[in-house]
């Protein structure tokens, strides 16, 4: 997310102009991820040395991985403008229209979560593509005629938290796809650290590792806790983050130890105890968090599903014997011959 659009949000502005500044501005800069990067070396520099723009790629991944970092470091690298965009903010084909016929030769679009493209919009984009041109429908009924505009030849970079609703044939037009993964604790340390020195916070190497632990292995979940782990070593400390203070701070905003918050903690309640431990609906579960289905299914259910706390079934979700254990309750006797798979 641009600087703009963090502040269009009603973010702080503080905050916003930290956040654009955190983010890596080359892939020498970039952490983690690293096959992707070796892939992008390459086709980077394959893409300089033949003066052509970058083939469309695609990232896929859950929010906070890296993919607008991303694409804002190909613009970098390319030596181009980057514009940033979303799915729902194109509503109708004149503003993609609009977009690309302003775009330079070379320059890349960044459309974040492009899985939510309205239909119409996604048809004006496959030309816009695969040949660099714009149909455009001048007039109406029997006097209405098309014109075929040329565009600059763009890169186009799409970032996406669900795959699965991306078309067949959106998806085949982009020319590398990649999936994000979670970061190891030891590539967060790094982040941390980085970002620490760029906010000018005293940081112990033992404060970052435990900020880290508790980061779901996502780099923006990392800074988040930084920033608020030193927000509370200024305000009940000397301003040294050291892992006693990190540790305070995070329990105070009810982070735990695997790094889940009070909406994980809630979700896994919700099924344990007023569910029975399920299966229940994930409509159903969101109406008694009083949460978006998309929000628990993107945000917080593959976090969940990694450490072994949830499973997905046909009918529904299930609390596993690991769940139980972490929320220290006692696994039902109908259950209990599960908890031998987790010991």
């Amino acid at each position: 997310m641009s600087r703009e659009e963090l502040l269009r949000s009603g973010a702080d502005p503080v905050e916003a102009a930290e956040e654009t500044t955190l983010r890596p501005r080359s892939l020498a800069e970039f952490v983690g991820q690293p096959r992707l990067v070796e892939h992008l070396e390459i086709m980077l520099g394959a893409a300089k040395q033949r003066g052509q723009s970058v083939d469309h790629i695609l990232f896929a991944g859950p929010p906070g991985l890296g993919k607008t970092s991303l694409s804002g470091i190909i613009a970098v690298e390319m030596g181009v403008n980057l514009r940033i965009t979303s799915g729902p903010a194109l509503e109708r084909a004149g503003d993609l229209a609009a977009i690309l016929t302003n775009l330079d030769d070379g320059d890349v679009l960044f459309i974040d979560e492009v899985h939510r493209l309205p239909r119409t919009v996604e048809e004006v984009l496959y030309p816009a593509m695969e040949d660099f041109q714009l149909d455009i429908v001048i007039g109406k009924g029997p006097s209405a005629r098309s014109i075929r505009l040329d565009l600059p030849r763009f890169t186009l970079v799409g970032a996406t938290t669900r795959t699965g609703l991306i078309t067949g044939p959106l998806r085949d037009r982009f020319g590398f796809v990649a999936r994000l993964d979670f970061y190891t604790p030891e590539e967060l340390v790094s982040i941390i650290t980085r970002a620490a020195g760029i906010l000018g916070v005293p940081l112990e190497p033992e404060a970052a590792l435990e900020c880290a632990r508790r980061s779901r292995g996502t780099p923006r979940i990392a800074n988040r806790l930084l920033k608020r782990v030193r927000d509370y070593a200024e305000m009940r400390g000397d301003g040294t983050v050291t892992l006693a203070v990190a540790q305070d701070a995070l329990a105070l905003f009810e982070v735990d130890e695997l790094g889940l918050d009070k909406v994980d903690r809630g979700i896994l309640h919700a099924i344990c105890v007023t569910f029975g431990g399920g299966p229940v609906g994930l409509g159903t579960l969101a109406a008694a968090l009083a949460e978006e289905s998309d929000t628990l299914e993107d945000v917080y259910e593959p976090y969940l599903l990694k450490h072994g706390l949830l499973q997905r079934t046909p009918r529904g979700r299930i609390a596993t014997a690991a769940a139980y254990a972490h929320l220290g309750l006692r696994l039902p006797p109908a259950r209990a011959g599960e908890s031998a798979l987790f010991d």
